[in-house]
């Protein structure tokens, strides 16, 4: 081990795949706790935005989770982060987070936990900017010599720095001769910001002459600045370096005069206020972060200088004090005063290796001592290893044969539902106009093992179903101690429910020694209604509009055996037909066949059919289950009534225009929202009977057509439905890569019809039909996508056009050529992600990916991301990754 590497004192990897630049990282006391010890607060390229408060480990040991204070998701890319006095009003420190197009201002609290995990930590938003400029950088200080606040300045990808008086837009202008955009700092000695510019020039610019300058609405040409009212923006003073910099840096300390330092690719500056050099440093490797920091010798300042070798040199101005090894490529240094540790070294790679270490040397006492050579028994360690896989087996057996209640649970709850209806109907407030609307007693047990707290229980069912209590408050449960209650569920509004069945949710506090509050826990469980409570027995109708069979592997049993509550046993008529009454109104024949295994429902109403398929399928399972019959299986060879589908879709989508007009129309939107859900969920039976899906693919199904459990204003049932279609259809039911590659749009809104969802969803049974599989992995949809390419006939052009008819289906496709005209028109771009990308790739002038890339070579690159822009934006938009690739090459072929 060699005795020069960094010694490790804390680190930790953020995220998976994750990308973190020069600007993603800060350290500062940002929650103001006052105690001196500095916060880590990390920002990445994908959105993500972090607050450590590091503790020293031990060697080989991870990070403790109490480290991490606060992990946030944001909605945008984090180019920069910084910590200042950003509010008006008061001298804390607050955060700002740069976006593409955003500035963001947060205030960090944290508040005393009443769990055992600690504290919590949570960010307000004080304010933000929205910009119209995509911003690449920025820098704060007190601009003008203003007292006890701070002011930020950004500058964007085309050259406009945005001045910003905390809550307020002050200015912005356009720096001269712009080409592209550089590093940038503030010096508050002289009030100046400083850049280095593409033509290799550090350029100083006073405030004072920014503020006084033409205003910056648009970009002018210089001849038209001379006509504007305002002075002309100038330079205070230049240097030429000769090279693109990296990084500019701005010190003062007590012991040592203000300085500003400017790291290049492959020398390092330091110079005066007035741009004279005071010293520079030629370097022999490629870096890639600085840091400039306080020096123990009296007029010197050190300064750490990280490169593409993993290697940290710390220098006393120009001498090299200490070379130290990093596990990893820096792209951001700080140094931090963490937990009474003054001088860490805080360091983060581009991937998200974040560490904090130190300088020295550990060297190792431990000599291991000499291991007798001896032969290996390999016999005697396969018995052992045999016997410690039996223990393992029989250990995991014993767990997973416990009930759930054992394992885990300190408290259970129960639901009974009783086999008979009510004597006396407790439903009340019913909107169903039939003469008796019945009820069914639910009983609900609690039962604790431990001494629980607050026990709270809520009862849930679907409407239109209703409880007659759905909220319970408790006192406390002794151990061992049981609670019941009995509630009624009854039909409440005018239309047939799409699912019998309940819930039962329990939320309690367990109390511990470290916490005597109580930690919050929940317990649930389901339960199943009864077909009763929603229609009685009547007349079989020999007529209906709607009709589908169900076929079966075993010979019909008699309704007498499956449907007692039903069917009345002196009469033999309704051994092999039988009729059910919905309280709303409408009728359901049930049929068996004498002579084969099928099954026949039929109903005026296509969304009727759905319950009594459901109780036929559930009570021949059970039958058979209790016959000890194991191979009995329903299947389905019938059309999808997809047309009927159709038309409740469009009833459910024209109930939603009249529902924005009138409230009076919010019953029958809600009714046909019922309807449309108790018919999807019977042709997704038919299509899992059709197709014998296994139950992975049945659980896809259903998550892709019953996403939402009700509508609701902001998200309705027809663009989620589509949307999840879409996915299914360019992975894993997709033909082609070319159709993997096309993206779905990730915002959701309210279609102008139904035509695009119903084309889908005749595609999607289309590409069922023909061997398609659904499956969720990447590596299944390629599979997939195989499966349909050399398994089945590509959909030729002509299939799509108006008339065909997809198999297995009642239904007509519409024309598509309309479509493919609205295919071949441009996505909207992402222009935000894709700059993000291209600075990220132009940073450290390309060397992210492979070497360095001159001035003139710069301008070439410029000429083609302009191009890209311009050209391949909607195509950006679609394929970000190809995109990224392109470009990539783009800079190798410059090179």
């Amino acid at each position: 081990m060699s005795l020069f590497k960094a010694r490790d004192w804390w680190s930790t990897v953020l995220g998976e795949k994750e990308e973190f630049d020069q600007g993603c990282l800060c350290v500062a006391d940002v929650d103001n706790s006052g105690s001196g010890q500095d916060k880590i607060i990390v920002g990445s390229y994908m959105g993500y935005l972090r607050i450590f408060n590091p503790h020293p480990v031990k060697p080989g040991d991870e990070a403790q989770i109490e480290d991490l204070l606060l992990e946030v998701q944001l909605k945008e890319p984090i180019l920069q982060v910084e910590v200042g006095k950003f509010v008006s009003g008061t001298e804390g420190l607050h955060l700002a987070v740069l976006h593409c197009r955003k500035l963001c201002v947060y205030a960090v609290s944290g508040t005393l936990g009443n769990v055992e995990h600690g504290n919590q930590y949570q960010i307000k938003l004080m304010y933000e900017h929205n910009l119209q400029r995509t911003a690449c950088n920025m820098t704060y200080g007190p601009f003008g010599g203003v007292k006890g606040r701070d002011l930020i300045c950004i500058q964007s990808m085309d050259g406009m720095l945005m001045l910003f008086e905390q809550e307020s837009y002050a200015f912005g202008r356009f720096l001269p001769g712009f080409l592209l955009p550089g590093p940038l700092a503030y010096s508050s000695r002289t009030d100046s910001f400083i850049t280095v510019s593409s033509c290799q020039q550090v350029e100083s610019y006073k405030y004072q002459v920014l503020a006084f300058a033409t205003d910056a609405d648009e970009r002018q040409e210089p001849e038209q600045q001379k006509l504007s009212s305002g002075k002309r923006l100038v330079v205070d003073w230049v240097l030429n370096i000769g090279e693109q910099a990296l990084d500019v840096c701005v010190v003062s300390f007590d012991q040592a005069v203000s300085s500003v330092f400017v790291l290049g690719e492959r020398n390092f500056f330091c110079l005066k206020d007035n741009g004279q050099i005071r010293f520079m440093k030629k370097l022999d490797y490629s870096p890639s972060c600085f840091v400039p920091y306080c020096s123990v010798k009296e007029g010197t300042i050190n300064t750490l200088i990280g490169n593409h070798s993993k290697i940290l040199n710390v220098y006393q101005d120009v001498t090299l004090k200490w070379a130290t090894q990093l596990p990893h490529i820096p792209v951001a240094v700080k140094v931090a005063n963490l937990q009474d540790l003054k001088g860490v070294i805080v360091t983060l790679s581009d991937a998200g290796h974040l560490q904090c270490s130190y300088l020295g040397t550990d060297p190792s006492i431990f000599q291991a001592p000499k291991v007798e050579s001896r032969e290996i028994n390999y016999e005697e360690y396969d018995a052992e290893m045999k016997e410690l896989q039996k223990i393992i087996r029989e250990a995991t057996t014993t767990q997973a044969g416990l009930p759930q209640s054992e394992k885990h649970k300190d408290l259970t709850v129960t639901a009974e539902v009783s086999p008979d209806l009510d004597a006396e109907s407790q439903a009340i407030d019913s909107e169903v106009k039939a003469e008796a609307v019945p009820s069914v007693t639910v009983k609900i047990t609690l039962q604790s093992r431990v001494t629980v707290q607050k026990p709270n229980l809520t009862v849930s069912v679907q409407a239109p179903l209703a409880v007659t209590c759905d909220q319970f408050i408790f006192d406390d449960l002794e151990q061992d101690s049981s609670e019941t209650v009995v509630v009624s569920v009854f039909l409440k509004g005018n239309c047939s429910p799409s699912e019998l069945e309940g819930n039962c949710l329990v939320s309690y506090n367990i109390a511990t020694e470290l916490n005597p509050e109580g930690i919050p826990r929940v317990a649930q469980c389901n339960f199943r209604l009864p077909l009763r409570l929603v229609c009685s027995p009547a007349q079989p109708s020999k007529a209906a509009h709607h009709k589908l069979t169900i076929e079966t592997n075993k010979p019909p049993i008699t309704f007498l055996t499956i449907f007692p509550d039903f069917v009345d046993p002196s009469d033999d008529d309704q051994a092999n037909v039988l009729g059910f009454q919905f309280l709303t109104g409408s009728k359901t024949t049930l049929l068996a066949s004498k002579t084969s295994q099928r099954y026949r429902i039929q109903s005026d109403h296509l969304e009727d059919l759905w319950l009594i398929t459901k109780e036929l399928t559930l009570r021949l399972e059970e039958h058979f289950k209790k016959q000890n019959c194991k191979d009995f299986a329903c299947s389905f060879s019938g059309s999808i009534p997809l047309q009927e589908y159709f038309e409740l879709i469009d009833q459910h989508f024209e109930v939603i225009a009249l529902a924005d007009a009138a409230e009076a129309n919010q019953a029958s939107m809600f009714q046909a929202f019922t309807k449309l859900q108790s018919a999807t969920h019977l042709v997704l039976m038919l299509l899992s009977l059709w197709q014998k899906l296994s139950a992975d693919q049945v659980a896809i199904l259903e998550a892709t057509f019953l996403p939402l459990a009700e509508e609701t204003q902001e998200l309705g049932w027809e663009e989620t439905v589509d949307a999840a279609i879409s996915y299914l259809l360019r992975t894993c039911l997709s033909k082609s890569s070319k159709e993997q590659a096309l993206t779905v749009s990730s915002q959701l809104s309210m279609p102008k019809d139904t035509s695009r969802l119903k084309k889908n969803i005749t595609l999607f049974c289309d590409r069922l039909a023909k061997g398609g599989r659904l499956s969720l992995g990447t590596d299944s949809a390629t599979q997939q996508a195989a499966v349909l390419l050399g398994g089945c006939a590509t959909i030729p052009e002509s299939e799509l056009e108006e008339g065909a008819v997809v198999p297995g289906s009642a239904a007509q496709l519409p024309t598509h050529r309309k479509m493919a005209k609205q295919k071949s028109k441009p996505a909207v771009m992402n222009e935000d992600i894709l700059l993000a990308r291209i600075w990220y790739l132009r940073s450290s002038g390309g060397s992210r990916v492979s070497g360095r890339v001159q001035e003139s070579n710069l301008t070439i690159l410029v000429s083609c991301v302009s191009y890209l822009l311009e050209q391949w934006g909607p195509f950006a938009s679609s394929c970000p990754y190809l995109c990224h690739v392109l470009l990539a090459k783009m800079i190798n072929d410059i090179e």
